[in-house]
């Protein structure tokens, strides 16, 4: 004896049905990205579920799986509006070079500067502190989708190494300023922070 609904076909796992995607609208996607980023904000990288963030975006579980697949991806595009790398590097790499170390340091503080993108970027270096796929989110945009590839177009030696000093000087900054909030740092004036890092940013990227 069948129990199940007479002639339901099976729902496939990870794709949202019509109606789940109808009901959605236009720009599902973008309000899974916003409530994802208010969810990892909040909760932390660990306590953050698709199911939370598909009821806090309000659509059906299966259409956050359909577009991203997996936590960490929603996690890594949920962050990505806060670096924009592709056109952030050539913004950077592109003016005078004796200029590169400031301009580095203006956008970064910039970035934390910014409420609508310092909050995903908080969630991201908390929870990098303890988890792993958030620390691999954090290599992978700070490290070598921004850093790295401006290394690399100044040809320098050790381009990596350089880019890994620069993410350390510049994370240690977010990390006391804005997540420990150790003062005078954390109430210091961006243009003040700006001008002492630019210059030790310049000399990692561009000292031969």
């Amino acid at each position: 004896m069948n129990d199940g609904p007479t002639g339901a076909a099976p729902r496939r796992r990870g794709r949202p049905s019509r109606t789940a995607a109808e009901e959605s609208g236009r720009g599902a996607r973008e309000r899974i990205l916003d409530a994802a980023r208010e969810q990892f904000a909040e909760r932390g990288y660990d306590k953050t579920s698709m199911r939370g963030i598909a009821k806090a975006a309000g659509v059906d579980a299966a259409l956050v799986h359909h577009y991203f697949g997996t936590k960490d991806e929603v996690f890594a595009a949920a962050i990505e509006v806060s670096f924009e790398p592709t056109a952030v590097v050539p913004a950077i790499i592109g003016g005078p070079r004796e200029a590169i170390g400031e301009r580095l340091a203006r956008f970064f503080i910039g970035v934390w500067e910014n409420p609508a993108t310092r909050a995903p970027l908080l969630a991201i270096i908390r929870s990098a502190l303890t988890h792993e796929a958030a620390a691999k989110v954090l290599r992978g945009f700070v490290l070598r989708r921004l850093l790295e590839r401006i290394a690399a177009d100044l040809d320098v030696p050790e381009p990596k190494f350089r880019a890994e000093l620069a993410a350390s000087h510049m994370i240690g900054i977010a990390i006391l300023r804005y997540v420990i909030q150790v003062e005078p740092l954390a109430s210091a004036d961006p243009e003040e922070i700006v001008a002492q890092v630019a210059p030790t940013l310049q000399r990692y990227l561009t000292q031969p």
